[in-house]
């Protein structure tokens, strides 16, 4: 490994300094205010909400559960252990994917939609205090602008959009 010198690096300005401790905090501290609010309203946990959200957006509310590891950005691993106490309560199954057995799909049962239905407006209210209630409608314009130029560098797997 080469020793870099003051030269080499692009060292972060005051205000860069102080933006980038303020995303810090917001990666830190934003998911765990969502994962406390689930689990204390409807004993979901962030990750278990998002693979229901995610699925529930897909189509049929069916996704290959590589591709839905891929957009939560979970290995496989964790997604087994998320997705077996989901389908412990009944609200996914996993089935093999007819169109490539080497995959298997999870879909949302009636009663995972129906948890998720329930689960989503305490969830988005939870959004929209620490999120868009915090910010004038520019600024929130402002924040998707550059959060969608930050995603499209991070180059992640296509998310579900609604």
């Amino acid at each position: 490994m080469t020793e870099s010198t003051d030269e080499d690096v692009r060292w972060l300005n005051e205000r860069e300094t102080q933006t980038w401790l303020d995303v810090w905090s917001l990666m830190v501290w934003l998911p765990s205010r969502l994962d406390a609010q689930l689990r204390a309203e409807v004993g979901l946990s962030h990750a278990e909400y998002n693979a229901l959200s995610q699925m529930s957006m897909a189509p049929d509310r069916t996704i290959r559960l590589s591709e839905l590891a891929a957009v939560s950005n979970m290995t496989l691993s964790h997604l087994s252990r998320v997705i077996t106490r989901l389908e412990k309560a009944g609200w996914v199954t996993r089935s093999p994917d007819p169109a490539d057995g080497r995959y298997t799909l999870g879909s949302l049962t009636a009663a995972g939609w129906e948890k998720i239905v329930d689960a989503a407006p305490g969830h988005v209210e939870t959004v929209r205090r620490y999120v868009f209630d915090t910010l004038t409608p520019q600024q929130a314009e402002a924040l998707g602008e550059a959060a969608a130029k930050i995603v499209a560098a991070l180059s992640p797997p296509g998310m579900m959009r609604a």
